[in-house]
C-alpha cells in the first residue's frame, strides 16, 4: 500500500537515494531542501509522485512554517524520516548563540515531529538519523553557553536525538513508533567527504536501512529502539542515553528551547 513519506535533507546523499527508492516503489514522497535549485534537480532524479518543501532547519521559524505547509496539504503522514544533519558549517554559531549542530540535528527534528504528530497514524513511524558518533551532552554547549569543536558538537547532537527518540517513544505508547538509526559509519555522503576527506562506503547501505526502519515488519514494534547498522542489529546506544538523569536533563533542555520558540 502506498505511503506518504517526508524525508528532510533529501536533495543529496542518503536522503536523496532513499527518496528515489521509495518513489520507485510507488510511495508519495515529500522531499525537503534548503534551496529551490537543488530541489528541482532532486525531483528530476527521483521521478514518481514527489512534492517539494523548502526550509532552513537552522531557523526555528522556518521549521514551524514547513510543518504548517505540510499540515495545510495533508491530513495523513505515514512516515517522517528526520535525515537532515550538519557536521561542518561556514558559520557554526547562529545569531541566537546556539550551535548549528544542536539546532539542525536535535531541536529542529524534535519540533517538526511534535508539530506533525497530529496527522500521523498510530501505526506510523518517525525514523531519526543517529550515528555511531555519540558522546554525553554538555548542557551548557546545548544551550549556547559553551563552544565545541565540530565533531564534539555533532556527536553530542546525535546522542541528543537518540535520547529524545527513546523518551518521546515512552510518552507515545500507542504510536507512532519512534526509531533511532545509525545508518552506517563513513558512508559516501557529502558530510563524510567534508568531515573526513574520504569517499566513503556505498550509500545504499544507509538508504536500505532507512527504508526498512520506515516500512519493514521488524521495526513495527521497535518504538524507542536504536538500530546500529554497523552491527546490523538492534543495540544499546551510548550509555549516556540510558542514564535516566542525563536523559532527563537533555529532554528538559530540548523542551525548554522548543517551547520557548514555538
Amino acid at each position: 500500500m502506498s505511503k506518504t513519506i517526508l524525508i528532510t535533507g533529501s536533495t543529496d546523499g542518503i536522503g536523496l537515494l532513499t527518496a528515489q527508492k521509495l518513489a520507485a516503489n510507488g510511495h508519495r514522497v515529500l522531499i525537503h531542501g534548503r534551496n529551490t535549485r537543488k530541489l528541482e534537480a532532486a525531483v528530476k532524479q527521483i521521478g514518481g509522485e514527489v512534492e517539494t518543501y523548502i526550509a532552513d532547519l537552522s531557523d526555528i521559524d522556518a521549521v514551524k512554517a514547513l510543518a504548517a505547509e505540510i499540515l495545510s496539504k495533508h491530513n495523513r503522514l505515514d512516515v517522517l524520516i528526520n535525515n537532515a544533519g550538519v557536521l561542518k558549517a561556514p558559520k557554526a554559531v547562529l545569531g541566537n548563540g546556539l550551535d548549528i549542530r544542536f539546532v539542525v540535528n536535535t531541536f529542529a527534528p524534535y519540533l517538526l515531529t511534535e508539530l506533525l504528530l497530529p496527522i500521523m497514524p498510530s501505526e506510523g513511524r518517525v525514523v531519526n538519523l543517529s550515528s555511531a558518533a555519540q558522546v554525553p551532552v554538555d548542557l551548557d554547549a546545548m544551550r549556547g553557553k559553551k563552544r565545541l569543536g565540530d565533531m564534539d558538537a555533532y556527536a553530542q547532537s546525535k546522542l541528543a536525538i537518540t535520547i529524545w527518540t527513546r523518551e518521546l517513544a515512552k510518552s507515545l505508547p500507542n504510536g507512532p513508533a519512534m526509531i533511532a538509526v545509525n545508518p552506517g559509519s563513513l558512508l559516501a555522503s557529502k558530510m563524510v567527504k567534508e568531515g573526513f576527506g574520504m569517499a566513503g562506503n556505498d550509500l545504499n547501505i544507509g538508504a536500505n536501512i532507512l527504508i526498512d526502519a520506515a516500512l519493514g515488519d521488524r521495526f513495527a514494534d521497535a518504538s524507542g529502539a536504536y538500530f546500529d547498522n554497523d552491527s546490523r542489529n538492534f543495540a544499546n546506544p551510548h550509555g549516556a542515553a540510558l542514564d535516566a538523569a542525563h536523559a532527563s536533563q537533555v529532554m528538559e533542555a530540548i523542551k525548554t528551547f522548543v517551547h520557548q520558540n514555538s
